[in-house]
């Protein structure tokens, strides 16, 4: 967590041509599966604005990937359509999926890990590299979640991370010492042959201390606002649970009185929600480098191995890759669950700060190690979790009067009712709409205008 007090445009590419292809599909027959049926209208990457990204985080990407603009330009398209592609994969493959990631300076290589090796001539089909792995996701992910319970009886300050990392197809944990793993482990009673632990002198702490990446103050401490939201007619903000309990005031980056706290989460989760008074208007906007506006369109989850920009009150913009979801980290204060992890910088003052990825909403700053000088990794809480949890949604440049609430709670894969707008979807979770079903590719808060029937990058047909 980081503190500060106060005192102190190119042409977008096919969905397929953007990957790299491995081959021509094996024999006919070879897996259960069928490769997942092209999609038709808008492609990933103009449904979800990759293709039209703002000059600021371009800048950004520039200088902390080492990207010349074409290359940032590709890499945010080639993201995009490797995201809406591992979906379809995943909902194809069902329990044999095992994760998915990009890799390479534009991203454009798509890895599908598969348990089954006669799954490969279907990845292959659909224009991926294959992998076949022993564990599958859902397996290493039960794992991890008896990690997350353990954690709550054990002591973890010497374990301070862990996550399921789909790269190594394990369940990592980094601790400084290796007797406080093996205790962790042993109070999980997970099966050792799916850990990995590595040595790690990573120290994560709280970044303590309406336009997302602005500051705002709470008390003598400081935070950044995260995403504007609102929930009915009440606008707000989205932030981190560690900045300010429920019923606390906030002074926005001006001093002038903003709002008060209406939720707040953490340790557990690290998220909160700021309902603002009259004189402040949520806007579609995260602080961008020199005051400028950057737009945020929607809160798509992109995949491991995808390029992500962080906005912050104490050091603006900067920007890294997303090394693991669901990742597990213990402060001080006590253990939060189900951050992403992440090579982006930060330090105190940051903690709230936006994420996004191209124009996609990812998450709220949380904490993490080192600084922007030395370079660091953080954590972020998702934006979708936070959104489902409280009931909002997300101001988007394309917001209309959209159905508030969440999505259901059932398992992914199980019927979620009709489609609505303002609904937080999960890859695999079925809707009806216009008296047709679809199944979710990709996790996002449902806008007016990505219905189903048009959205081939977030739905396909049952």
């Amino acid at each position: 967590m980081l503190h500060r007090h106060a005192t102190a445009a190119c042409a977008v590419l096919a969905a397929v041509g953007a990957l790299v292809l491995t081959g021509p599909a094996g024999p006919a027959g070879a897996s259960a599966a069928e490769p997942p049926p092209p999609s038709t209208g808008p492609s990933a990457a103009e449904m979800l604005g990759a293709d039209r990204p703002s000059p600021e985080l371009l800048l950004a990407m520039q200088r902390d990937l080492g990207l010349t603009r074409s290359q940032a330009e590709k890499r945010l398209v080639n993201e995009a359509e490797a995201g809406a592609l591992a979906g379809r994969l995943q909902n194809t493959l069902g329990r044999n999926f095992a994760g998915a990631w990009v890799s390479g300076t534009l991203a454009a290589t798509l890895t599908v890990a598969t348990v089954d090796p006669a799954d490969v001539p279907v990845i292959k089909a659909g224009g991926a590299q294959a992998e076949v792995v022993r564990y599958g996701l859902a397996e290493l992910e039960v794992a991890k979640a008896a990690l997350d319970r353990a954690a709550g009886r054990t002591p973890t300050a010497e374990v301070p991370v862990w996550y399921v990392d789909v790269r190594t197809n394990t369940v990592t944990l980094e601790a400084a010492q290796r007797p406080a793993a093996d205790a962790l482990l042993s109070a999980a009673g997970v099966d050792r042959a799916l850990v990995r632990v590595t040595t790690s002198g990573e120290r994560p702490r709280p970044l303590y201390d309406i336009r997302g990446g602005d500051a705002f103050y709470v008390g003598h401490g400081r935070c950044s606002v995260g995403f504007s939201v609102t929930s009915g007619t009440q606008q707000g903000f989205a932030t981190a649970g560690h900045c300010g309990k429920a019923e606390t005031p906030t002074k926005g980056f001006n001093q002038v009185d903003q709002g008060t706290f209406q939720a707040s989460a953490f340790p557990g989760h690290d998220m909160a929600w700021v309902g603002t008074n009259a004189e402040w208007t949520a806007t579609p906007y995260v602080k961008g480098k020199g005051d400028e506006n950057v737009q945020v369109a929607g809160s798509t989850e992109a995949l491991v191995g995808a390029s992500i920009c962080r906005s912050g009150s104490t050091t603006g913009w900067h920007c890294g890759t997303i090394e693991q979801h669901n990742a597990s980290v213990t402060y001080p204060e006590g253990t939060v669950n189900g951050m992403t992890r992440t090579t982006v910088c930060a330090e105190p003052g940051d903690s709230g700060g936006s994420y996004l990825s191209g124009s996609q909403a990812q998450g709220v700053t949380s904490g993490g190690s080192g600084d922007c000088t030395s370079g660091g990794s953080t954590f972020h809480q998702p934006i979708n979790t936070l959104l489902q949890e409280y009931g909002l949604t997300l101001k988007t440049s394309d917001t209309v009067a959209a159905n508030g609430g969440v999505g259901d709670n059932a398992e992914p894969g199980k019927a979620a009712g009709l489609w609505a707008a303002g609904k937080v979807y999960r890859v695999g979770d079925r809707v009806t709409y216009d008296g047709t079903v679809y199944r979710c590719v990709q996790p996002h808060q449902a806008q007016p205008r990505w219905r189903p029937s048009g959205a081939p990058a977030l739905w396909q047909r049952f």
